[in-house]
């Protein structure tokens, strides 16, 4: 399984072989607990539902608790499930560390980008707005958003002022610089999505070698 749970810890820069100055993003990766393992034969399908940062057990309710016993495992801040293959020999109570990523060049990066609240065309869709001067009094806005007589409606996906930010970002063939073990981290070539301290889910690339 080339995926775990990670931490974005932010951005830095190192150098490379040929003195070369290179931005990269550090995440915590790991370790991850095993805390479910499901199969074809139970669940229709084969999986691993991994933890990521301890939690306090106080904090946690019944369910939850009763669910972290059963694999074995102390109580985890963040859950996330796995495809995996049918001869997986991870089980519940296994632990998954960044060595994972040894052998691998290029990642995907989830994460949820930063949330920018209510935002205008501009700063949302990067519109050029109206003429600054001359009393135009169409500096910022929308302007025409549909058709007249036909056909009489605003098309569906018409970029219109709105929430911005906080959701779901995948990054996708981001170059593994360096993978830290003794400090669980790695370090990829890039900026990730989300703010400093956000939890992100770490995928070999599925497009790149």
């Amino acid at each position: 399984m080339k995926a775990l749970i990670g931490k974005k810890i932010g951005m830095t820069q190192v150098f490379d072989e040929a003195g070369n100055q290179v931005p990269v993003t550090v995440i915590e990766a790991g370790p991850c607990v095993v805390v479910q393992r499901k199969t074809a034969q139970t669940d229709g399908y084969d999986a691993v539902q991994i933890g990521f940062s301890e939690q306090k057990p106080q904090r946690v309710n019944k369910p939850s608790t009763g669910h972290f016993a059963k694999a074995g495992a102390p109580p985890q801040r963040r859950l996330k499930e796995f495809r995996v293959d049918a001869e997986s020999e991870l089980k519940a109570g296994d632990s998954v560390g960044v060595d994972t990523f040894s052998d691998v060049h290029f990642v995907d990066v989830t994460a949820i980008s930063k949330g920018r609240g209510f935002q205008g065309v501009v700063k949302r869709w990067n519109f050029a707005g109206g003429r600054a001067t001359h009393g135009s009094h169409h500096h910022r806005t929308a302007g025409s958003i549909g058709q007249c007589t036909f056909p009489s409606r605003v098309f569906k996906g018409k970029k219109m002022p709105g929430q911005m930010g906080s959701k779901q970002v995948t990054v996708q063939n981001l170059k593994v610089i360096a993978v830290r073990e003794e400090d669980h981290a790695i370090l990829v070539k890039g900026a990730v999505p989300g703010p400093n301290g956000g939890y992100v889910q770490i995928r070999k690339a599925t497009k790149k070698a």
